[in-house]
């Protein structure tokens, strides 16, 4: 007994900051999204009525809900595609016999992970102008006539694509980097020998020695992609333009705190957790069926 008490002394501190910022926040926000919790409340809680499944009501009949669900879907889908498969041909590329000076471009790939979104989006505005933008003057160089990149609906949201592109890829290219350290270089050099040409080496065994490390750069993706808020807020100002940029996050802070209907807000929570439930726990599974 005496051994398990100190065991529980350990780690309470650690339990006691689990609960009061993520167990409690968690519990209050599934409370706020069965009531009608706004500004009013704020100052007289006794304001506060149980709304029951009202609030989620609302949402299925609120096109900007639905609006903002196929933006984040699509954001998640192309750029989380483009994403990965980007940081895993650049990790190849390093991971490569044929590569020179590993440890400078290891740090140019990596470093814009460390800058702020706000520095990145004054310089990905600048380069987006439809004037004066290098972007446009290269393109102008092919015959491609301006782009107006984020005020045009159809071209918004993959100008959020190629910035969260550029700011996140080298994350997880430095994960496939420490993925592929660990697959034994005996396993290519048999291969070799036996005539495996370079794709089948890679099917065969990069990918299979990969499939863990693959697995967790999908949910940690998934599950920050989900999340798009501070790119279309920065570049866009708020979702625009007529809503093309708009994400579940971002339809979720407008709600919550510019009209203050934070139930509406926090149920608007709840079904992205449900989301991401919904599409992590298959791999979640894969993972530990697949985990030695």
């Amino acid at each position: 007994m005496s051994e398990r008490r100190a065991g529980w002394l350990f780690i309470a501190p650690a339990l006691l900051l689990l609960v009061v910022f993520f167990l409690l926040p968690v519990a209050l926000g599934l409370v706020l999204a069965v009531t009608d919790f706004d500004i009013y409340a704020l100052g007289d809680p006794s304001a506060v009525r149980f709304v029951g499944a009202e609030n989620f009501r609302q949402m299925v009949k609120n096109p900007l809900f639905f609006r903002a669900l196929v933006n984040t879907c699509y954001f998640v889908g192309v750029g989380g595609t483009l994403s990965i498969l980007l940081s895993l041909l650049a990790a190849l590329a390093l991971a490569s016999p044929l590569c020179r000076w590993r440890g400078f471009f290891r740090t140019v790939y990596f470093a814009p992970v460390v800058l702020t979104m706000v520095a990145v989006a004054v310089v990905f505005r600048t380069l987006y102008h439809p004037d004066f933008g290098l972007l446009n003057r290269f393109l102008k160089l092919f015959g491609v006539e301006p782009i107006f990149w984020l005020g045009d609906p159809a071209w918004a949201m993959p100008a959020i694509i190629l910035l969260a592109l550029w700011k996140n890829f080298g994350y997880n290219m430095v994960i496939f980097l420490a993925g592929l350290s660990t697959i034994p270089p005996t396993l290519y050099e048999a291969a070799s020998l036996d005539g495996a040409s370079r794709w089948q080496q890679f099917w065969h065994i990069t990918l299979p020695g990969l499939r863990p490390t693959l697995v967790f750069v999908l949910i940690t993706t998934l599950i920050g992609y989900f999340q798009l808020f501070a790119e279309p807020y920065v570049m866009t100002g708020g979702g625009g333009p007529v809503n093309a940029t708009l994400s579940l996050v971002l339809h979720m802070y407008k709600e919550g705190f510019r009209w203050w209907n934070m139930g509406y807000a926090a149920a608007v929570a709840v079904v992205l957790f449900a989301l991401i439930l919904l599409v992590t726990a298959p791999l979640r599974w894969y993972q530990r069926r697949w985990s030695p």
